[in-house]
């Protein structure tokens, strides 16, 4: 879908590496490497990208270092692109609806490449915690096991009428990927 909207496939990886990783500070013998694509083409697009301002380089140890500007104006929807594309959230959130009568669900931590208390919240009646444990187990690579809250629809929408700051966190959390609404909720007031 990427090469469709981007014409250059050293650009995604590009995208790809900073949008991911918006923390992290490369040079360009290290995105080479890493990308495994030659210097002159990952020099040309960090300096397109430097150019419509999703990068900014600064010296450092006589290198030059590239990172990603997250004040850019479109960073956020780049990022939520890129994480789209990478995951299948979709077909992830297709098969974990199949649980019992799912309302709501927010996939988050994990599923967005962030920290995070939980990486799953599900809100709905009659969820089956096991058929749930041997998806997530199956069908999502990770080290650690997936955190996940369960609520049903009436304590859910209590929690939120009270402000709960668990779900308000969550809510809140522009990040967050909403997989399945079929709820009105509130407007949450900051």
């Amino acid at each position: 879908m990427l090469k469709n909207l981007f014409t250059s496939s050293t650009r995604i990886k590009l995208l790809t590496l900073f949008l991911l990783h918006p923390d992290d500070e490369y040079f360009i013998r290290e995105l080479t490497r890493k990308l495994d694509e030659q210097i002159n083409s990952v020099r040309r697009e960090l300096d397109n990208l430097k150019k419509i301002g999703l990068l900014k380089s600064k010296f450092k140890l006589r290198k030059k270092f590239y990172v990603v500007d997250k004040n850019f104006v479109i960073f956020q929807e780049l990022r939520s692109i890129i994480l789209k594309t990478m995951s299948n959230h979709e077909e992830i959130s297709k098969k974990l609806s199949k649980c019992g009568n799912v309302d709501y669900m927010v996939l988050s931590g994990i599923f967005v490449n962030k920290n995070s208390t939980v990486d799953l919240l599900m809100v709905g009646d009659n969820i089956n915690k096991d058929r749930l444990e041997t998806i997530l187990n199956s069908e999502v690579a990770t080290k650690r096991p997936v955190r996940y809250s369960i609520l049903s629809k009436d304590d859910f929408l209590y929690r939120l009428e009270c402000k709960d700051r668990f779900l308000t966190d969550i809510l809140r959390d522009i990040e967050n990927i909403v997989a399945i609404n079929k709820l009105t909720i509130p407007e949450l007031v900051a």
